[in-house]
């Protein structure tokens, strides 16, 4: 079956980096591009007239939200309520996981399907392990990994594992409580899935392995992560330099910046990608160059009033910066947008992280930490992976440069049909098989139940309308 969708404008690549084709279109026949381009003349089975929209590569997500998010729970608190939201002491000895497995995997699928409606092809998993007993499973995995491969999504997966918890002590003090066996399960647990499930669904699904933050995980975990990376060949994501207080407690413990404590555990190289990586001093950002790459994740940093410093001195450094949307919605043009505006604020330069860069970083940055060169761009050979943004609507305005207009113009609701190894997932914004408002309404339950938890775990065992006040007092 070969397909071909034409748009007034289409994102093609000549080798070396994106151009843009007027009045082109894309052809794809299985799961490969075979055109990508102006006209094509060959016979075709199918004829996608997108009209007036920007067709490009599939965006690739390497920090891709896959629960429901916690962010509007937890971006606006002052020093009154926010030690409230994390583990109290006395919670660690009672611990236990909020929701049964189907709620879990529902969870999971919702997130899942908002990746495929923002246009997002390419996604490497995180979520909060706030609401679980521990850490993620082999068994909820092997879950995770069903939905992807019937929603079609290409997928970077396993299960997070750690040996400790970050609490807020009784003294008001913030640490990590340990239980070191339960993170060298859970690492075997993760070589587990590698194995069994690496390659799945048509070569979709590969396994990687994704440890928790870097003060979760004691020195031990950390190197046999990189030992067993190295005998399974793959990647390795593992958040690190987010934090003053993670900075905090590697100092007080080890003496140690976290370059130290990577490079010491033998992680610091090709095969790890360092979500955030933001707490570092500008004479070492350089060392960050020998990583598969860092995935900068813009709207979440500002969200909680961050952001790198600064995006185009990375570059000039010469580490591949790709992207991750890490909140919901995950909305990877919106996220482009934000590191836009945000490299404009820190350096006080207009022409500071262009929407060009923040398109490659998108794209062809994820290619490249993922090891990839059939990801990220659109040219005969790549993986017909694309997604299809409608450039027609009245919000979105007038149209100058297509890839500044999709930054400052456009979001994610604008994506209209994606398509995942050659495999049409979502048409006109329908992804199949997915009842929207059932869904939503089962969401909204999902996280009614998961902000009335923060109460038992509250060391002040606070209820949930002195946790989240409203915004402004509710009357009937």
């Amino acid at each position: 079956m070969s397909t071909l969708i034409k748009a007034s404008h289409v994102v093609g690549f000549d080798g070396t980096d994106h151009v843009i084709h007027r009045d082109g279109c894309v052809v794809y026949s299985g799961d490969t591009v075979v055109h990508a381009g102006g006209p094509y003349d060959g016979p075709v089975d199918e004829v996608i007239d997108a009209g007036l929209a920007l067709v490009g590569p599939g965006f690739i997500d390497l920090d891709a939200l896959a629960d429901i998010d916690h962010a509007i729970l937890d971006t606006w608190h002052g020093p009154g309520t926010a030690g409230g939201l994390a583990w109290s002491e006395d919670y660690f000895a009672r611990r236990h996981a909020v929701f049964p497995p189907h709620d879990t995997l529902f969870m999971r699928e919702y997130a899942l399907t908002q990746l495929i409606r923002n246009g997002i092809t390419t996604a490497m998993p995180i979520a909060a392990e706030t609401h679980s007993a521990w850490a993620e499973s082999y068994e909820e995995f092997a879950g995770v990994a069903e939905i992807a491969g019937r929603l079609g999504l290409r997928m970077y997966l396993g299960p997070s594992y750690r040996s400790g918890v970050p609490v807020l002590r009784a003294d008001g003090s913030r640490d990590v409580l340990w239980e070191p066996e339960l993170g060298e399960r859970g690492l075997a647990d993760a070589i587990r899935f590698a194995r069994d499930f690496d390659g799945a669904h048509d070569g979709r699904l590969r396994g990687v392995l994704l440890p928790c933050r870097i003060e979760t995980l004691t020195p031990g975990l950390l190197r046999a992560t990189a030992e067993a990376a190295a005998e399974l060949d793959c990647l390795v994501r593992l958040h690190c330099m987010q934090g003053e207080t993670e900075l905090a407690l590697l100092s007080r413990w080890y003496g140690k910046h976290p370059l130290e404590v990577l490079e010491e555990a033998g992680l610091l190289g090709p095969r790890l990608i360092v979500p955030h990586a933001r707490y570092l001093d500008p004479g070492q950002v350089g060392r960050l160059a020998a990583l598969a790459g860092i995935a900068h994740c813009p709207l979440t940093s500002v969200r909680y009033g961050d952001a790198l410093h600064d995006f185009d001195a990375y570059r000039a450094a010469g580490v591949n910066v790709a992207l991750g949307t890490d909140s919901f919605p995950p909305d990877m043009i919106r996220n482009m947008d934000y590191g836009n505006n945000l490299a404009k604020l820190v350096t006080g330069r207009l022409d500071a992280g262009s929407a060009a860069d923040y398109y490659r970083a998108a794209t062809l940055g994820g290619a490249r930490a993922l090891g990839r060169e059939d990801l990220g761009r659109l040219a005969p050979g790549a993986k017909a992976d694309l997604t299809v943004v409608d450039l027609s609507g009245p919000r979105v305005g007038p149209v100058d440069d297509p890839i500044r207009t999709l930054l400052m113009n456009c979001g994610g609701a604008d994506v209209t049909t994606v398509v995942i190894d050659g495999r049409v997932v979502m048409r006109d914004r329908v992804i199949p098989g997915v009842d929207e408002s059932a869904m939503r309404e089962r969401a909204q339950d999902y996280f009614d139940r998961m902000k009335a938890a923060y109460s038992e775990r509250d060391h002040l065992r606070r209820p949930g309308a002195e946790l989240f006040p409203a915004s402004f007092r509710e009357v009937s």
